[in-house]
Protein backbone atom coordinates (compact mmCIF):
# COMPACT_ATOMS: atom_id res chain seq x y z
CA UNK A 1 0.00 0.00 0.00
CA UNK A 2 1.91 3.48 -1.29
CA UNK A 3 1.11 6.01 -3.48
CA UNK A 4 3.64 8.57 -4.76
CA UNK A 5 1.41 12.00 -3.55
CA UNK A 6 -0.61 12.34 -0.20
CA UNK A 7 -4.59 11.27 -1.09
CA UNK A 8 -6.81 13.40 0.63
CA UNK A 9 -8.69 11.84 3.21
CA UNK A 10 -6.61 8.96 3.41
CA UNK A 11 -5.44 7.99 6.83
CA UNK A 12 -2.55 5.90 5.25
CA UNK A 13 0.31 8.25 4.98
CA UNK A 14 1.89 8.16 0.97
CA UNK A 15 5.41 7.08 1.78
CA UNK A 16 4.65 4.15 4.21
CA UNK A 17 5.55 1.03 2.80
CA UNK A 18 4.65 -2.07 4.26
CA UNK A 19 5.58 -5.78 3.45
CA UNK A 20 3.22 -8.98 4.65
CA UNK A 21 4.46 -11.97 4.46
CA UNK A 22 1.72 -14.33 4.98
CA UNK A 23 2.74 -17.53 4.01
CA UNK A 24 6.57 -18.32 4.26
CA UNK A 25 7.15 -21.30 2.92
CA UNK A 26 10.16 -22.22 4.70
CA UNK A 27 8.78 -21.83 7.85
CA UNK A 28 5.89 -23.78 7.30
CA UNK A 29 7.62 -26.17 5.61
CA UNK A 30 9.95 -26.41 8.89
CA UNK A 31 6.69 -26.35 10.98
CA UNK A 32 4.86 -29.35 9.15
CA UNK A 33 7.98 -31.58 9.36
CA UNK A 34 8.30 -30.73 13.36
CA UNK A 35 4.69 -32.55 13.61
CA UNK A 36 4.23 -34.91 10.73
CA UNK A 37 7.26 -36.60 12.23
CA UNK A 38 6.03 -35.88 15.71
CA UNK A 39 9.53 -34.30 16.58
CA UNK A 40 11.16 -34.36 20.27
CA UNK A 41 12.61 -30.67 19.44
CA UNK A 42 14.27 -29.51 22.20
CA UNK A 43 14.81 -25.63 21.19
CA UNK A 44 14.87 -22.47 22.64
CA UNK A 45 11.71 -20.55 22.11
CA UNK A 46 10.27 -22.76 19.44
CA UNK A 47 6.71 -22.01 18.28
CA UNK A 48 3.62 -23.15 19.27
CA UNK A 49 2.06 -26.20 17.03
CA UNK A 50 0.12 -25.64 13.80
CA UNK A 51 -3.51 -24.55 14.29
CA UNK A 52 -4.16 -27.08 11.62
CA UNK A 53 -2.41 -30.38 12.43
CA UNK A 54 -1.54 -32.78 9.53
CA UNK A 55 -2.39 -35.92 10.24
CA UNK A 56 0.51 -37.66 11.98
CA UNK A 57 2.71 -40.67 10.39
CA UNK A 58 1.49 -44.48 10.61
CA UNK A 59 3.28 -46.29 13.46
CA UNK A 60 5.02 -48.31 10.59
CA UNK A 61 6.76 -45.01 9.67
CA UNK A 62 7.27 -43.86 12.55
CA UNK A 63 8.87 -46.86 13.80
CA UNK A 64 11.15 -47.25 10.68
CA UNK A 65 12.39 -43.52 11.00
CA UNK A 66 12.74 -44.37 14.93
CA UNK A 67 14.88 -47.47 14.22
CA UNK A 68 17.95 -46.19 12.48
CA UNK A 69 17.68 -42.98 14.38
CA UNK A 70 16.81 -40.84 12.10
CA UNK A 71 14.16 -39.38 13.49
CA UNK A 72 16.23 -38.21 16.42
CA UNK A 73 18.56 -36.59 13.86
CA UNK A 74 15.95 -34.78 12.73
CA UNK A 75 15.03 -34.15 16.30
CA UNK A 76 18.50 -32.74 16.72
CA UNK A 77 19.29 -30.71 13.48
CA UNK A 78 15.61 -28.42 13.57
CA UNK A 79 16.42 -26.11 15.94
CA UNK A 80 19.35 -24.80 13.77
CA UNK A 81 17.28 -24.90 10.65
CA UNK A 82 14.89 -23.41 12.29
CA UNK A 83 16.89 -20.56 13.93
CA UNK A 84 18.85 -20.02 10.19
CA UNK A 85 15.49 -19.83 8.47
CA UNK A 86 14.14 -17.45 10.94
CA UNK A 87 17.42 -15.23 10.78
CA UNK A 88 16.99 -14.92 6.53
CA UNK A 89 12.99 -14.49 6.73
CA UNK A 90 14.07 -11.00 9.64
CA UNK A 91 16.13 -10.03 6.51
CA UNK A 92 14.95 -7.31 3.66
CA UNK A 93 15.30 -8.36 0.47
CA UNK A 94 16.81 -5.11 -1.94
CA UNK A 95 13.75 -5.76 -4.90
CA UNK A 96 16.97 -5.18 -7.50
CA UNK A 97 17.74 -8.42 -6.68
CA UNK A 98 14.88 -10.02 -8.50
CA UNK A 99 15.02 -8.17 -11.48
CA UNK A 100 19.09 -9.50 -11.16
CA UNK A 101 17.91 -13.06 -11.06
CA UNK A 102 16.34 -12.20 -14.46
CA UNK A 103 19.66 -11.89 -16.22
CA UNK A 104 21.13 -14.77 -15.08
CA UNK A 105 21.46 -17.64 -17.61
CA UNK A 106 19.13 -20.53 -17.21
CA UNK A 107 21.21 -23.56 -14.89
CA UNK A 108 24.30 -21.33 -14.66
CA UNK A 109 26.04 -21.51 -11.17
CA UNK A 110 25.18 -17.40 -10.60
CA UNK A 111 21.64 -17.96 -10.94
CA UNK A 112 21.68 -21.10 -8.72
CA UNK A 113 24.17 -19.04 -5.97
CA UNK A 114 21.51 -15.89 -6.37
CA UNK A 115 18.56 -18.36 -5.75
CA UNK A 116 19.86 -20.04 -2.72
CA UNK A 117 20.41 -16.76 -1.08
CA UNK A 118 16.70 -15.19 -1.81
CA UNK A 119 15.01 -18.43 -0.74
CA UNK A 120 17.32 -18.75 2.45
CA UNK A 121 18.01 -21.85 4.48
CA UNK A 122 15.65 -25.04 3.72
CA UNK A 123 15.45 -28.51 4.94
CA UNK A 124 16.57 -29.40 1.62
CA UNK A 125 19.72 -27.94 2.51
CA UNK A 126 20.44 -31.08 5.09
CA UNK A 127 17.53 -33.79 4.53
CA UNK A 128 16.91 -33.83 0.93
CA UNK A 129 13.03 -34.35 0.30
CA UNK A 130 13.41 -36.91 3.63
CA UNK A 131 10.27 -36.36 5.58
CA UNK A 132 8.61 -34.43 2.74
CA UNK A 133 6.88 -36.96 1.32
CA UNK A 134 2.19 -36.63 -0.21
CA UNK A 135 0.68 -36.07 3.00
CA UNK A 136 2.59 -32.30 2.63
CA UNK A 137 0.95 -31.65 -0.61
CA UNK A 138 -2.36 -32.61 0.74
CA UNK A 139 -2.19 -30.23 4.11
CA UNK A 140 -0.51 -27.48 1.81
CA UNK A 141 -3.32 -27.24 -0.59
CA UNK A 142 -5.90 -27.53 2.13
CA UNK A 143 -4.04 -24.72 4.10
CA UNK A 144 -3.69 -22.22 0.69
CA UNK A 145 -7.85 -23.00 0.65
CA UNK A 146 -8.67 -21.84 3.75
CA UNK A 147 -5.74 -18.85 3.88
CA UNK A 148 -7.67 -17.86 0.43
CA UNK A 149 -11.43 -18.35 1.41
CA UNK A 150 -10.57 -16.08 4.93
CA UNK A 151 -8.51 -12.87 3.34
CA UNK A 152 -10.47 -9.66 3.79
CA UNK A 153 -12.87 -8.69 1.18
CA UNK A 154 -12.06 -4.84 1.57
CA UNK A 155 -9.60 -2.45 2.50
CA UNK A 156 -10.85 -1.88 5.55
CA UNK A 157 -11.22 -5.42 6.78
CA UNK A 158 -7.31 -5.68 6.59
CA UNK A 159 -5.62 -6.27 9.75
CA UNK A 160 -3.12 -3.25 8.94
CA UNK A 161 -5.88 -0.82 8.26
CA UNK A 162 -7.85 -1.71 10.77
CA UNK A 163 -4.82 -1.28 13.21
CA UNK A 164 -3.67 1.95 11.51
CA UNK A 165 -3.45 3.89 14.76
CA UNK A 166 -0.94 1.21 15.89
CA UNK A 167 0.79 0.61 12.79
CA UNK A 168 2.09 3.67 12.03
CA UNK A 169 4.03 4.66 15.22
CA UNK A 170 5.42 0.83 14.58
CA UNK A 171 6.52 1.58 10.81
CA UNK A 172 8.50 5.08 11.94
CA UNK A 173 10.10 3.26 14.79
CA UNK A 174 11.60 1.07 11.53
CA UNK A 175 9.08 -1.42 10.84
CA UNK A 176 8.73 -2.53 7.29
CA UNK A 177 7.90 -6.35 7.41
CA UNK A 178 5.14 -8.68 8.88
CA UNK A 179 5.86 -12.31 9.28
CA UNK A 180 2.86 -14.28 10.05
CA UNK A 181 3.03 -18.27 10.54
CA UNK A 182 -0.22 -20.60 11.22
CA UNK A 183 0.41 -21.29 14.99
CA UNK A 184 -1.91 -21.53 17.99
CA UNK A 185 -1.79 -19.14 20.61
CA UNK A 186 0.50 -16.01 20.46
CA UNK A 187 4.32 -16.24 19.15
CA UNK A 188 5.25 -12.55 18.54
CA UNK A 189 8.85 -11.56 18.07
CA UNK A 190 11.21 -9.55 16.46
CA UNK A 191 13.12 -10.91 13.78
CA UNK A 192 15.16 -8.49 12.40
CA UNK A 193 15.98 -5.01 13.02
CA UNK A 194 12.84 -4.16 10.77
CA UNK A 195 10.84 -7.29 10.88
CA UNK A 196 8.09 -8.42 13.49
CA UNK A 197 6.83 -12.44 13.16
CA UNK A 198 3.31 -12.75 15.02
CA UNK A 199 0.79 -15.80 14.51
CA UNK A 200 -1.92 -15.41 12.06
CA UNK A 201 -4.39 -15.48 15.00
CA UNK A 202 -2.66 -12.57 16.68
CA UNK A 203 -2.80 -10.56 13.36
CA UNK A 204 -6.44 -11.76 12.57
CA UNK A 205 -7.18 -10.33 16.64
CA UNK A 206 -7.73 -6.47 16.73
CA UNK A 207 -6.58 -6.19 20.26
CA UNK A 208 -3.81 -8.55 19.99
CA UNK A 209 -2.46 -7.36 17.23
CA UNK A 210 -2.22 -3.81 18.19
CA UNK A 211 -0.57 -4.75 21.48
CA UNK A 212 2.22 -6.80 19.06
CA UNK A 213 2.38 -3.38 17.07
CA UNK A 214 2.75 -1.28 20.31
CA UNK A 215 5.87 -3.40 21.46
CA UNK A 216 7.61 -2.86 18.46
CA UNK A 217 7.32 0.65 18.30
CA UNK A 218 8.14 1.33 21.97
CA UNK A 219 11.27 -0.92 21.31
CA UNK A 220 9.90 -3.92 23.77
CA UNK A 221 8.91 -7.03 21.12
CA UNK A 222 10.71 -9.66 22.12
CA UNK A 223 13.99 -10.50 20.16
CA UNK A 224 13.95 -14.19 18.44
CA UNK A 225 16.32 -16.25 20.53
CA UNK A 226 17.44 -19.62 19.83
CA UNK A 227 20.93 -21.82 18.98
CA UNK A 228 22.75 -20.73 16.13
Amino acid sequence: MRSSVPIPGNPWPHEMVLKVDDSPHQLVELLWIREAWELDVIAIDAPPPLEDRPTPPTPVQRSAVDADGTRAEWSRVWPSIWSRAIDHAGGINDAREFALLQQTGDGSLERAAMLRRLIGPTWRDEFGDAALDERIHAWNERAFAERTASRPRSLEEQPEQRNLDQLIPAWRAGLEKIVTIPCVGEHTRQIGEHVLLVTEATRDDPERYAHALREFAAGTAIPNRGPR
